[in-house]
């Protein structure tokens, strides 16, 4: 118990330099580029803190565990928004810029639905996986020219808060920062979960009570840490576009994965009760985004309702298995 403890407290400290670290290589590399933050967070960001989600549906996907691998995917994403989204809003409200709400998350919202009826028949074969993977290559092309192109928000009023500081700092020393970061956000996140798992045992915390919600949490962390603390910096653009840029990455890359290495028979569970707990919290961020277009920002308030649904999701799954 005294070494899981050392664990969780050691994991959370890494997990939160690692953080700084890796979101002060994306804003410069952002700047040195010549690339908004915004575009960072769609890609670079959401992409490396999805990598202990890939990870894991690779090895489940490789293991003959293809259930584990998609439940990875669509339990990510609704904590995603529920949990990382939920608290990055309590700790520091995200101002919300028009463009993203017309276009981004109605796209995350589009690909929700697309890629949950391929579940319908509670299969996920090579064909599915191939489609998802042709969508993830469409996606980010679009993405691309959505954010090259000139938009409002380069024009701020007087009285409006301008563009974030991006770090002067060189590219070889952002892209250091980058690797260090991401590689030591992974290893703190399994540190953490590890921790948390043993204290969870030694209360007598079922496997699967314990797997439906410190593993899930815990493949969220980097998504979590990279959030927070881009929002606390006033990079809100990289934290916005970390959580649909991860939740997009999530759905046609990290669920692609058990359909391209091996096709399996997904639990009917999954398209009946999880499938639709992701699109309706997918359709709650989509509401509040554009509730909050007047105010262009997603507040303490929408934070709070966020993170309740997600713990009205986790008390289903408790009650259910």
């Amino acid at each position: 118990m005294l070494l899981a403890t050392g664990a969780i407290l050691a994991g959370f400290i890494a997990l939160m330099w690692s953080a700084d670290k890796f979101v002060n290589g994306a804003a410069a590399t952002a700047r040195n580029f010549g690339m908004s933050p915004m575009l960072i967070g769609l890609t670079i960001v959401s992409i490396g803190t999805s990598a202990p989600e890939i990870l894991v549906s690779l090895m489940a996907a490789l293991s003959g565990y293809g259930n584990l691998a998609v439940g990875n995917a669509v339990g990510s994403n609704i904590a995603n928004i529920g949990l990382v989204l939920g608290i990055t809003a309590i700790v520091a409200p995200l101002p919300v810029k028009s463009e993203i709400v017309r276009r981004e998350i109605p796209l995350l919202m589009i690909i929700t639905v697309l890629a949950g009826l391929l579940l319908i028949d509670n299969q996920l074969g090579q064909l599915d996986g191939i489609l998802l993977i042709s969508g993830l290559i469409f996606t980010l092309y679009l993405i691309y020219r959505w954010q090259s192109q000139p938009s409002s928000k380069q024009q701020t009023s007087a009285g409006e808060e301008t563009e974030e500081e991006l770090p002067d700092i060189s590219q070889a020393k952002a892209t250091v920062l980058l690797i260090i970061g991401l590689l030591v956000m992974v290893a703190s996140s399994r540190l953490l979960v590890w921790g948390a798992t043993e204290i969870a045992r030694s209360l007598g915390i079922s496997e699967l009570v314990i797997g439906l919600t410190i593993v899930a949490i815990g493949t969220s962390l980097p998504e979590l840490a990279a959030s927070v603390v881009s929002a606390l910096k006033k990079h809100h653009d990289i934290a916005l576009g970390n959580i649909v840029g991860s939740n997009i990455f999530n759905l046609l890359a990290v669920m692609a994965v058990p359909g391209i290495v091996a096709p399996a028979s997904i639990d009917p569970a999954a398209f009946q009760r999880d499938v639709p707990a992701m699109t309706a919290i997918t359709a709650l961020l989509l509401i509040l985004a554009l509730a909050g277009r007047k105010r262009q920002i997603i507040g303490r308030g929408a934070g709070v309702l966020l993170a309740a649904s997600y713990l009205g999701y986790t008390l289903l799954l408790y009650l259910q298995s």
